[in-house]
């Protein structure tokens, strides 16, 4: 090997591995690439070693890896120290960049109910389909509300926690494969829409939206925002843009990791709404209010604390970690 011909060869890429290696903050992009130099760099140092043995350029070259390997593999500061930044930028920045495609997927939910609901309604026939007279009248005037009360707040409380959240879950992580979040969001809204169909019929339709609206505004929020990120993976893998579909997925997949932890927290406070507000005996305006005023909470951190972490630099990605006093930010 001509050492000084492969070191001139290489030279621009081990300053380029350097430099990346001394910068105090990385964008996603240049982790990447941060990344991607090492590797090859270390192929360089192995076949310097190789054929001229211990060198001035390799050991420089060495030094170069060394501070790149501590970017990505150092001592992380101390986890505790990072929540408050989930909570406060990463969480609600993510969460920002889902708004539209949540409301487009509430209002695409509500009008399938709603046509479910009035087709159910009017057609004795589809009625007749969803079970007898007396099994739906038993639906109408006692399962729908026993349900609520049927166990302890507590236990009922985990369970529909767990169940909430292991939906949303599937959402982000099966999002991609393009046809689970439609066949969620249909089969979500076909039930909601034959529920109310067979409470009208039986002249509970009241009964039916002072049961769902407690909690119901919350947690439906909160599954909108899981087929939202879900439906935002699939197109990160159908139109990158200028990335590439590897670079997409792996980007949108950690933002979108984010929204399944916080979303996690989101539906354990609807769960608790839903196993200690909505069978109480209070006053309708109290527990409709307590469902209100958790889902403008959740409004408020979604769009006014998201929008300003979010034109503040924030992408929600969890790539974004720290190395000893440094930071590589993913983007």
């Amino acid at each position: 090997m001509d050492l000084d011909a492969y070191t001139a060869a290489h030279r621009a890429d081990w300053d380029r591995l350097t430099e990346l290696g001394a910068s105090r903050r990385l964008t996603g992009t240049q982790a990447d690439e941060l990344i991607e130099r090492y590797q090859a760099g270390a192929t360089q140092l192995s076949a310097i070693k190789s054929t001229a043995g211990s060198t001035l350029e390799g050991d420089r070259l060495s030094v170069g890896l060394s501070r790149a390997r501590l970017r990505f593999t150092g001592v992380s500061a101390n986890v505790l120290a990072q929540i408050p930044r989930f909570f406060l930028a990463q969480l609600p920045a993510a969460l920002y960049r889902l708004r539209w495609l949540t409301l487009a997927v509430a209002v695409v939910t509500f009008a399938v109910a709603a046509l479910y609901a009035v087709w159910a309604f009017n057609d004795p026939q589809v009625l007749a389909n969803l079970g007898t007279d007396a099994q739906l009248a038993q639906i109408a005037n006692e399962d729908f509300v026993g349900y609520y009360s049927a166990n302890p707040a507590a236990s009922f409380t985990g369970l529909v926690w767990t169940n909430n959240a292991w939906i949303a879950a599937q959402c982000i992580a099966f999002g991609i494969v393009g046809v689970y979040v439609p066949f969620i969001i249909l089969q979500n809204a076909m039930n909601l829409g034959t529920t109310a169909a067979v409470m009208f019929a039986y002249d509970k339709g009241d009964v039916f939206f002072l049961y769902i609206a407690p909690h119901g505004l919350l947690e439906l929020t909160a599954i909108f925002v899981a087929a939202a990120g879900g439906l935002l993976i699939f197109w990160a893998w159908i139109a990158p843009g200028a990335r590439t579909r590897g670079q997409a997925l792996a980007e949108d997949g950690r933002a979108l990791f984010t929204v399944a932890i916080g979303l996690a927290f989101v539906l354990l406070v609807s769960g608790i709404i839903e196993g200690f507000v909505t069978s109480q005996p209070w006053p309708w305006p109290v527990k409709i209010g307590i469902g209100a005023v958790a889902l403008g909470a959740f409004l408020a951190y979604m769009i006014v604390v998201g929008g300003r972490a979010f034109r503040a630099g924030e992408t929600g990605d969890l790539g974004e970690f720290e190395a000893g006093s440094t930071r590589i930010y993913s983007a």
